[in-house]
């Protein structure tokens, strides 16, 4: 997924987590293909229907009390640290595996592999409009003045312009999500026709491959977002060409954990207790001092023993979502529009309404910062 670190992405779990994690990212992807085609049947025009699992699947009694989710390997997510803080209460998290995508890590979510996922907003919405049912709940990521994403290339690269790009490499982490909508809208408003936007090569190199890639010339520019920036910037030898609060504004939201509508439905009080959870990790981030916060973070890698390095938590700057509490506006959405439209992915207004929902973030009308464990 497009982590709020936008640093994420996928390693193979180590050690004797290997079978059982290789085991269910394979039952994900055979999953994600069924929905998929399902929804080529239809016409993209019905409303997928998730499967029978373990979570969320009764049909009365007590509701779940363990969370399944994908995470990202040296890093920390939300929800981690919402657990951590004992924002969950006697909620548990059950991790699945790792994950490659934020398009993935809703999929997941989508077809009953996981309970909770987040994505870039973009494809949050091109998921929804194709019939599954998934229901935003919580900003997890944005940008801001010190967190955000840069689209790099070496310091002698004869590229300075959007329209040197033609013919290029860029890399990003997945294709159809957030980078790829950034890079579209700079070229746009650069000038460049469709035809001159289409030559533009994307290729999809996981983040924390993406600078040694660049440095080998195998890409002419890499994206590089959070600890992963920060860390290349201090070797030096690379210039930001352009960054996505460059070229969108900002701070701003831009992405969103999803849940399931039928584990909402089934699990109302369980779902607000992650989503409150997060919303009060987000705001733990936002007035803890920098260097508990990372403390926090090596502590929880160390925890959770997954052979993992906590050397680049040293960059971490800040949390940075924009809104008090991650809570969503319809402005998260809208302003990806004119992206949507040229891609395909919507061809009228959007109904922000079947979207998202801040029902059950606690801090979504409230301005309270909670700073301590409760």
């Amino acid at each position: 997924m497009k982590n709020r670190n936008p640093t994420a992405q996928t390693a193979r779990p180590e050690g004797q987590t290997a079978g059982k994690a290789a085991r269910r990212t394979a039952g994900i992807a055979a999953a994600v293909a069924t929905l998929a085609l399902s929804l080529v049947l239809t016409g993209c025009g019905g409303t997928a229907t998730a499967q029978s699992g373990a979570n969320g699947s009764s049909t009365g009694g007590a509701e779940v009390k363990t969370v399944r989710y994908q995470g990202s390997p040296n890093t920390v997510a939300l929800l981690e640290v919402a657990e951590d803080l004992g924002y969950l209460g006697d909620v548990k998290l059950e991790w699945v595996s790792n994950t490659t995508s934020g398009p993935q890590s809703i999929q997941s979510v989508a077809t009953d592999q996981t309970d909770i996922g987040g994505a870039f907003t973009g494809a949050v919405i091109k998921l929804i409009e194709a019939g599954a049912p998934v229901q935003a709940v919580i900003n997890y990521y944005g940008e801001d003045k010190e967190t955000f994403t840069g689209y790099y290339v070496e310091e002698g690269s004869p590229i300075r312009t959007a329209k040197d790009l033609i013919g290029k490499k860029v890399a990003v982490n997945t294709l159809g999500a957030h980078h790829e909508a950034v890079i579209t809208t700079h070229l746009k408003n650069s000038g460049l026709t469709p035809e001159e936007i289409k030559q533009v090569q994307l290729v999809v190199v996981p983040p924390n491959e993406t600078e040694v890639a660049l440095r080998k010339k195998q890409v002419d520019v890499g994206t590089l977002g959070g600890v992963l920036q920060d860390r290349a910037l201090a070797e030096g030898g690379i210039r930001a060409l352009f960054t996505d609060t460059g070229v969108i504004g900002g701070p701003f939201d831009a992405g969103q954990y999803v849940l399931r509508k039928d584990f909402i439905a089934k699990n109302p009080e369980t779902s607000r207790t992650v989503v409150t959870g997060v919303a009060k990790a987000i705001e733990w981030e936002r007035t803890t001092p920098r260097e508990q916060v990372i403390a926090k973070f090596e502590e929880i890698i160390a925890k959770r023993g997954r052979n993992e390095s906590t050397e680049a938590l040293k960059y971490w700057k800040s949390v940075g979502v924009a809104s008090t509490g991650g809570r969503i506006q319809d402005t998260d959405f809208t302003r990806w529009a004119d992206y949507l439209k040229s891609a395909g992915i919507i061809t009228g207004e959007l109904d922000t309404k079947k979207l998202y929902t801040n029902e059950f973030n606690g801090l979504a009308t409230t301005d309270a910062a909670p700073t301590s464990k409760g």
